[in-house]
């Protein structure tokens, strides 16, 4: 007898099936079948920026600093020399932006969920004509944002041998039981 399995997908796995149905050719003869756009669905929608928030006074409050929190000297040097077990890496090379939000989200959610504390990311260095890379900029920034603040703690860029400025080292933050 057949163990019976759920009819539906969670949304982690509906994420990874929709990158991956993206990338399938047709079979000759036959015509590609449109697959929606479910990435950018499960990518939480950030909130619309809001005016310069007033105190009862009527004086603007001055806006938060953005701050990136660093992985400290030791932490770093012991990522680097692999004594610090990296637990999990995603390698983001040649997805879009959307594709790439989402795969990071999902991938990190379960990282987190799974109770790792160190993983690599792969983002590439860029475009050979000197270009600085578009997710090289863009996933230091999306760490930072209130969709990634719950699971990072830290993050910084990971030593040569890990894929230096292409890579990421990022220390999660523990999972609360």
């Amino acid at each position: 007898m057949m163990a019976s399995r759920p009819d539906k997908l969670s949304e982690d796995d509906r994420v990874l099936w929709n990158l991956v149905a993206r990338t399938a050719k047709p079979l000759k003869g036959r015509d590609a079948v449109d697959i929606p756009d479910i990435a950018s669905d499960a990518r939480p929608t950030p909130s619309p920026p809001l005016g310069p928030a007033v105190n009862a006074a009527g004086a603007a409050k001055p806006k938060a600093q953005h701050v990136t929190h660093h992985l400290d000297e030791p932490t770093l040097d012991r990522l680097a020399k692999g004594r610090l077990p990296i637990e999990g890496r995603v390698d983001l090379h040649g997805l879009t932006q959307d594709e790439a939000y989402s795969l990071l989200f999902s991938f990190l959610h379960r990282a987190h969920a799974g109770g790792i504390r160190y993983v690599l990311v792969i983002t590439g260095k860029g475009s050979s004509s000197g270009g600085d890379g578009v997710l090289r900029r863009a996933v230091p920034a999306w760490l930072s944002t209130p969709a990634f603040r719950p699971l990072v703690s830290s993050h910084d860029h990971a030593a040569r041998n890990h894929g230096g400025s292409g890579a990421l080292y990022i220390r999660l933050r523990r999972a609360r039981s």
